[in-house]
């Protein structure tokens, strides 16, 4: 089992901060690797709602389903992985601090399946590698 947390202090608003991070359609834009994301169910988001997306990881394609298992208006997503090569379970908070900015906070849980299991010490440096990195370009993203 892999578990990877990542902080990053945005200089914006929470609510706009959130917004963005809540719309998975928006995850290429600051996610590395990441070259499509589609909602799969009607809007509004809500819990339950799913999307498809494609990656590239260390040379492969990688396409995974999600659907969102936890959600507060505002505040905090989760989702979880319903298909793919790697079980995901990922939760983003957004918390509101002072002057306009606010503290995104994530934690990625992961279990490697098939060849990539094979890889699980390597898999865990490379996906804390990667997701520090996004969130980082979130964050420049964001403040741009």
């Amino acid at each position: 089992m892999i578990e990877i947390r990542a902080h990053v202090e945005i200089e914006r608003p929470a609510g706009e901060v959130f917004t963005f991070l809540a719309d998975m359609a928006n995850n290429p834009t600051w996610q590395k690797g990441m070259q499509e994301c589609r909602w799969t169910s009607d809007p509004p988001l809500r819990l339950g709602s799913t999307y498809d997306q494609v990656a590239r990881f260390l040379g492969k394609e990688i396409v995974s389903s999600f659907e969102v298992t936890e959600y507060e208006e505002g505040r905090l997503i989760r989702i979880e992985s319903t298909a793919g090569p790697m079980t995901l379970d990922i939760t983003r908070s957004v918390d509101a601090g002072s002057a306009g900015r606010s503290t995104v906070s994530a934690i990625v849980r992961g279990d490697s399946s098939g060849v990539y299991r094979l890889a699980d010490p390597i898999m865990r440096l490379l996906v804390g590698r990667s997701v520090r990195a996004d969130y980082r370009r979130l964050k420049a993203h964001l403040e741009s």
